[in-house]
């Protein structure tokens, strides 16, 4: 008589955890850790250290949730850089302001554009444009300063604008609608700028002095 035989199980080896692409390697501090530096060395921070900032506008928007209701800010910010006429509009949300705001300035230095200013730091000529409800008007004055408001006068005093009148045509109060309009009328005038971290300062070389 012969005696059944029990089956054998093989166990499955265990799997390794990923570790991050051949190229890059795990990331810092985990998976949920934070990113690293760029490709190129230069920290973000480094990017956009020297150029202006102000926030447009900040609200406060709740969204309603199965397990009740979430709270998070949304942010829109302007910077710029009023020596090399630079200006970028950006907009950001997170679970409290500072994240917010940091969100806002990567997006703004993503929508920078580089304006060509005239010599005496005028437009070149008169530029329109419509996002949205909102409709807006740049031209130049001739000596007559900045006779501009709302969301136009951030803009351009950020930028380095001068003698430029604008002119809002739309009943919109919307400044983010406002901001993006002028910004797609710059945009005729301007080319995409790139933010890059400054250049270490060179010491100046010490002249040597002849010993009477």
């Amino acid at each position: 008589m012969t005696t059944p035989t029990t089956p054998t199980t093989t166990q499955a080896p265990a799997r390794t955890p990923y570790q991050g692409g051949a190229s890059r390697g795990p990331r810092p501090g985990g998976a949920n850790g934070p990113r690293g530096p760029r490709r190129d060395g230069k920290p973000f921070q480094e990017r956009v250290k020297d150029v202006d900032q102000k926030i447009l506008d900040i609200r406060r928007v709740t969204r309603v949730v199965a397990g009740g209701r979430r709270m998070s800010f949304a942010v829109s910010m302007i910077i710029g850089d009023k020596l090399l006429g630079v200006v970028g509009v950006g907009t950001g949300k997170g679970n409290d302001t500072a994240l917010a705001i940091a969100k806002a300035l990567k997006d703004a230095k993503k929508n920078a554009i580089k304006i060509n200013r005239t010599e005496k730091h005028s437009l070149p000529h008169d530029i329109n444009a419509k996002y949205n409800a909102s409709r807006v008007m740049l031209f130049p004055n001739k000596g007559k300063g900045l006779v501009v408001g709302a969301a136009l006068r951030d803009i351009a005093v950020i930028s380095g604008l001068k003698d430029v009148s604008g002119k809002v045509f739309s009943g919109s109060k919307n400044k983010l609608n406002t901001a993006r309009a002028v910004m797609r009328a710059l945009a005729t005038v301007g080319t995409k700028h790139i933010f890059t971290a400054p250049k270490p300062s060179e010491a100046a070389p010490v002249a040597e002095v002849a010993n009477k």
